[in-house]
């Protein structure tokens, strides 16, 4: 039986960078959750890179190493009855799970809202990650994906940060009866960028998408989309204002920008993760002003809990087959694992690829 079997895994000793290597475990331990599940891909984003670079992480109490990855795919080798799944069924692991005193949130099942920061992150913090060949998941931390997505079904996670951030906008939205989303800018065309591009188009929206990339694939795949693709060299038209901004990119001038593209009553979601320490001059009583005079509202949002995740998958099963299959463009063998971890000017989705361990998916 695989779950009896040890298992590779990328691990890494957080805060030190350069520490990642390719182990062997032992098979998970059955208190880790009821679900055996088969890794099949996890997806690589910028969080595991600075996680490699030794920026943060917390690895699980009394150990030294946590395993990475956060975003996954993998196929379920047993469950128990009454759990919800079955053998065969393609899975993706929730990241967060929450914290146990709890907080009021978390005692509700908002963990992405947990307040005390209490919580653990499979592969960032507290609890190891599913970069293994086999891993256990608690059935309430697991989500059912469409099989017919194939390794598209990495995307779960991402595409579950992205639902919650369109479940608030709408939220945001029916604060008046009269209002509608209409146009939608999203800056950045990386995974969340094409994913919420993808999502407003679902909704009937008109979506721009703007990136520095003016070549490669990140062109190609908005505008299959039915959406326009904008960079700093053909900007939208100076005037040109939008009900939403759903902003990827955590650059500072861009997120001015997005600020002053919001019509009267426009909502802003910052989704990107700035660099501490950046300084930028602004006149901060003008953004005041037009914010108040215009009632526009910016939030945050990140994490998601698991009716982010299910909303996610629906959204991805919706979607072109063919389109969500080209959004990944790197697959990596276990065997040469550091090239996932390792950025290239093309890359949309990267994924460190453990199908050929079980066979392909």
């Amino acid at each position: 039986m695989d779950a009896d079997r040890r298992r590779r895994a990328v691990t890494f000793i957080p805060g030190r960078a350069g520490s990642a290597r390719l182990e062997t475990l032992p098979a998970p331990d059955v208190g880790e959750g009821a679900l055996v599940v088969a890794i099949d891909a996890i997806g690589v984003c910028g969080t595991d890179r600075e996680l490699l670079a030794g920026s943060y992480g917390e690895a699980p109490p009394g150990r030294e190493r946590l395993v990475i990855g956060h975003e996954s795919l993998g196929r379920v080798l047993e469950a128990p009855a009454g759990s919800g799944f079955s053998v065969g069924d393609a899975v993706a692991g929730i990241v967060r799970r929450p914290d146990p005193v709890p907080c009021a949130h978390c005692a509700i099942g908002e963990w992405d809202l947990c307040e005390n920061d209490r919580y653990t992150e499979c592969g960032i913090k507290g609890r190891d990650g599913y970069g293994a060949e086999i891993v256990r998941i608690e059935p309430e931390f697991a989500v059912r994906v469409d099989p017919a997505l194939g390794v598209a079904g990495v995307l779960t996670e991402p595409a579950s940060v992205v639902a919650k951030a369109w479940e608030e906008i709408e939220r945001f939205a029916a604060r008046s009866s009269a209002s509608t989303i209409r146009d939608v800018w999203v800056t950045g065309a990386g995974p969340i960028g094409l994913l919420a591009a993808m999502m407003g188009v679902q909704r009937g929206c008109a979506v721009a998408v703007y990136d520095r990339a003016e070549s490669g694939p990140k062109p190609t795949l908005v505008r299959e989309l039915g959406a326009r693709y904008a960079t700093e060299h053909s900007p939208p038209p100076a005037g040109e204002a939008f009900d939403v901004v759903i902003e990827c990119t955590g650059a500072s001038p861009v997120i001015l920008e997005a600020i002053r593209r919001l019509r009267p009553n426009g909502i802003l979601c910052l989704t990107g993760v700035s660099r501490a320490g950046t300084r930028i001059g602004v006149d901060a009583g003008a953004i005041n002003r037009e914010m108040v005079l215009e009632n526009t509202v910016v939030f945050g949002s990140v994490n998601a809990r698991r009716a982010h995740y299910a909303a996610g998958a629906g959204a991805l099963a919706a979607a072109d087959r063919h389109w969500l299959n080209r959004l990944v463009t790197r697959r990596v063998s276990l065997e040469t694992w550091q090239d996932a971890f390792a950025p290239r000017a093309d890359d949309v989705k990267v994924v460190l690829d453990f199908s050929a361990r079980h066979g392909a998916h």
